[in-house]
């Protein structure tokens, strides 16, 4: 008995192309299901400040910003973001203490409004948790398409979130 090899990678071809299509549905279907979700994942950042090895400040934003076709020189609108924050030492988890600072481009937030566990706006937000303390974050408008989130803490030292208006890989030197 002889076996056609080619009849055997035309059989493998399309064995793995079925597969592949089943998978990329799939994958599509939940894309499609939590399309929020994966958006505001795409403007979501995460930094970590260490004692040593170990992790003491866990901080999350989500930049709530949405295209629209207003012109650029016309939109005026506030930089909103949600920030989550979760400290090893429970006592000074608060962004409003005085141990932190939080700027975007060197500029201080207009507002800082503590967010329930329970608050509607955390529903399609990317890591949220139930320990941590999240706010809603109101900076000034810039125009600058290229954002930078500076968290400093007293203690622990600084950390830079980097958020674009338009997508990242636009500002990448590398193809």
């Amino acid at each position: 008995m002889r076996i056609d090899l080619a009849a055997v990678s035309c059989l493998a071809v399309l064995l793995f192309s079925g597969c592949a299509s089943k998978n990329e549905k799939a994958l599509m279907h939940v894309y499609n299901t939590e399309k929020i979700y994966n958006k505001k994942l795409l403007h979501t950042e995460k930094a970590q400040l260490y004692d040593g090895n170990e992790t003491k400040v866990l901080l999350t934003a989500t930049y709530l910003f949405n295209q629209t076709d207003i012109k650029k020189e016309d939109d005026k609108r506030d930089e909103v973001f949600i920030v989550g924050l979760y400290m090893e030492d429970e006592t000074a988890q608060n962004l409003l203490s005085e141990d932190f600072n939080l700027t975007l481009n060197g500029t201080m937030p207009k507002r800082v409004k503590i967010l329930k566990y329970s608050d509607r706006r955390l529903k399609d937000i990317p890591l949220v948790t139930e320990w941590g303390e999240y706010f809603e974050v109101v900076f000034p408008h810039t125009p600058k398409s290229r954002l930078d989130l500076v968290f400093d803490s007293r203690i622990y030292g600084k950390s830079v979130l980097h958020f674009a208006k338009k997508a990242k890989y636009v500002f990448t030197k590398e193809v």
